[in-house]
């Protein structure tokens, strides 16, 4: 009898070809690679394409459009205190100055940390990306609103012990030592102040309730993105991590990789204007040559990318942020439909513009359910050799990755018994005829749309 319950791990490869793009750079502008099997490739890391499908998943659930449609999702940010200091102004006639402070110092009192409130950039912004459902501030901003008599004087005294804590250490000093250097040591004790870290210990704690309000507003609730991708807290040891449920590879090419330095000329609009225009040949002359000129690194290339959704951990996750088992169940399958969507048709947006990457399409998708996840980039070990084959090559990579891909997973799944439901989709229709035509491919279901990759 055939086993037909779902099993717990979703496992998802691709391949695609991009073409004189630059979706992800390293700090010094260049594209990022990899060595594999002996030559360089180039990558695509999994923090940019794992950003890139969460928020093509977010944005199709506010705009109501999708599986995710009208549910709960998140927003990472440093900006917290901003966005509820904004409600506050905004949905409950604060003064924005006092809105801010007062947010930030109840955000900071309950377990975050800001930045330097003497740098005007950083003030109000947390050092690390907080994770959280999008209605936080919201949910921050009616509590503050419904507690201000009791949170005003609070937030005054505390704004006050924070200015005490950041004054010199040594009491009476004449003159201000200058920023960043060493305050000599007062040989009597009594005549020190308390060191900076013991005056700030006494900075009045925020209210219980006003805490505990924080803490469930950023804590991650029903927000399913948070449910999928996971989030790591570490500074307030009291609110819940999420280990996600979704596991992504760096994507990279199944060949050896080249990159090129592209020369481009920047037209000075005015300039050739005066040009074209010009009365006389000095003034010609003057006009000459480009506005501004530079180089750009682009890469070309079939790339491999795989990503594994584990569903009971996806469970467990929404059981935990509160769903009951069939609120969880509804959830989940949503949630999966929407992470296999957003793998095949989100892409990272940099240089979008002028390389127009984000319309690429997979050459090939394959999918199937596991008992365990599955990545197959020992497909790629070797790299491709795009050399025509009558010179002994396996001729372009899309093809040639493709029929790679097939083989490999047709000779697992004959070892493997817990593989099943294997599923293709291409937008290739080269790629659609050699499907048709493959013995390894028969054995599993063509389909023509993301979601039919899902059972």
């Amino acid at each position: 009898m055939t086993d037909t319950s779902p099993a717990q791990f979703l496992s998802l490869h691709l391949l695609e070809t991009l073409v004189a793009v630059l979706p992800v750079r390293d700090e010094n502008g260049q594209p990022k690679s990899l060595v594999y099997g002996g030559a360089e490739r180039h990558m695509i890391t999994s923090q940019a394409r794992r950003r890139a499908e969460r928020v093509h998943a977010r944005n199709r659930a506010n705009a109501g459009v999708g599986a995710l449609a009208g549910r709960s999702m998140g927003v990472r940010t440093r900006e917290w205190a901003l966005l509820t200091g904004r409600v506050l102004e905004n949905e409950h006639g604060w003064e924005r100055e006092e809105a801010v402070v007062t947010a930030r110092a109840i955000i900071e009192a309950s377990g975050l940390k800001f930045g330097d409130p003497k740098k005007r950039t950083v003030a109000n912004l947390t050092k690390v990306l907080v994770f959280a459902p999008a209605d936080a501030d919201a949910k921050i901003a009616a509590h503050i609103a419904e507690h201000a008599d009791e949170l005003r004087p609070w937030r005054d005294s505390y704004v006050a012990a924070q200015a005490r804590a950041a004054k010199p250490a040594r009491r009476g000093a004449k003159q201000q030592a200058a920023p960043g250097a060493k305050q000599q040591t007062d040989p009597e004790p009594s005549e020190q102040e308390e060191p900076p870290e013991t005056a700030a210990g006494k900075l009045p704690p925020v209210p219980k309730a006003t805490r505990d309000a924080v803490l469930l507003a950023l804590a991650p609730r029903d927000a399913v993105d948070i449910a999928l991708y996971g989030r790591f807290l570490a500074e307030i040891a009291d609110s819940p991590n999420v280990d996600g449920a979704v596991q992504s590879s760096h994507a990279f090419t199944v060949h050896e990789s080249e990159q090129i330095d592209d020369f481009y000329a920047a037209a000075d609009d005015a300039k050739l204007d005066r040009k074209q225009n010009a009365l006389s040949f000095l003034d010609a002359a003057d006009d000459a040559g480009a506005g501004m000129t530079g180089y750009q690194s682009l890469i070309s290339g079939t790339f491999y990318r795989h990503a594994v959704l584990d569903r009971a951990r996806l469970r467990t996750n929404l059981r935990a942020a509160g769903m009951t088992a069939p609120e969880a169940e509804e959830a989940a399958a949503d949630a999966e439909k929407e992470f296999v969507n957003a793998f095949v048709e989100a892409f990272p947006e940099a240089k979008k513009n002028s390389t127009a990457s984000t319309g690429s399409l997979p050459v090939l998708v394959l999918a199937f359910e596991g008992d365990r996840p599955y990545n197959y980039a020992a497909a790629f070990q070797r790299p491709v050799d795009e050399s025509p084959e009558s010179a002994g090559g396996e001729g372009p990579a899309g093809p040639a990755a493709v029929l790679r891909l097939l083989r490999h997973h047709d000779f697992v799944s004959r070892r493997r018994t817990d593989l099943r439901t294997t599923r293709f989709l291409t937008y290739d229709p080269q790629i659609d005829d050699l499907l048709t035509a493959s013995e390894a491919a028969a054995r599993g279901t063509v389909v023509v749309r993301p979601e039919d990759l899902t059972p």
